[in-house]
């Protein structure tokens, strides 16, 4: 049986990277008790999968993984477990099953909702909502990516699917996954590289059959 775990990473667990946040939900699964799949072979670990890695330094409210379970309790019962072995600032929000010819989260990944907090004195000096909409309405927005081997010159504008200033920050929907990712980082970076912000990730998506970008959740169901 295939789950999807939806979770939130907050306050100072920013600050741990994404392979202590793997073993962290490794030893989690185990005290929660889930009847969790191990591969076979001289090594077995759990079957589990992430979506999209969260870099350090970002909270979130929406982050995905994917395990396989022999057996499982209702959703709300496995989220009350998943819970308790859960430190203050993690939390499980949704557990739900997949078809069982879902693909895994990492593989269908396409974009992500972030919110962008700002100092209140910086966005006032540079009246930031004009700024942005400027900077939006250009037809391109060159910058300079950098990969493990190379440099390259990328248009991040089409990367852009949604962006708004709100009453509680900058709302940015990028592209992300293995078609093309774009951090929020980068387009603060061609927008105002002075600024300093926080970012936390809300939501993360994949699409659907009509090619809509639907949450990840989305694509199970709860356990009654």
């Amino acid at each position: 049986m295939k789950i999807r775990i939806k979770f939130a990473k907050r306050g100072r667990m920013k600050f741990i990277g994404h392979l202590d946040i793997m073993r962290y939900f490794q030893k989690a699964i185990r005290r929660a008790e889930v009847d969790i799949v191990y591969t076979e072979g001289f090594s077995p670990h759990q079957v589990m999968s992430f979506a999209a890695p969260l870099g350090v330094g970002l909270t979130s409210e929406g982050e995905y993984f994917d395990i396989e379970v022999h057996s499982s309790l209702d959703s709300k019962t496995m989220i009350d477990q998943l819970n308790q072995a859960m430190v203050r600032e993690m939390e499980i929000l949704d557990y739900v099953k997949l078809p069982d010819d879902a693909k895994n989260a990492m593989s269908i990944v396409a974009g992500a909702d972030y919110l962008l907090t700002f100092d209140l004195m910086d966005c006032k000096l540079m009246d930031f909502e004009e700024e942005f909409k400027k900077f939006l309405a250009q037809s391109e927005i060159l910058i300079e990516k950098k990969t493990k081997k190379s440099t390259a010159v990328v248009d991040i504008r089409p990367m852009i699917f949604d962006a708004k200033v709100r009453e509680d920050g900058l709302f940015l929907k990028l592209m992300t996954g293995s078609s093309g990712n774009l951090k929020p980082e980068l387009v603060m970076e061609a927008f105002n590289p002075n600024l300093k912000f926080k970012i936390c990730r809300l939501e993360t998506y994949a699409l659907d059959a009509n090619n809509q970008l639907v949450p990840l959740g989305s694509l199970g169901e709860k356990i009654v």
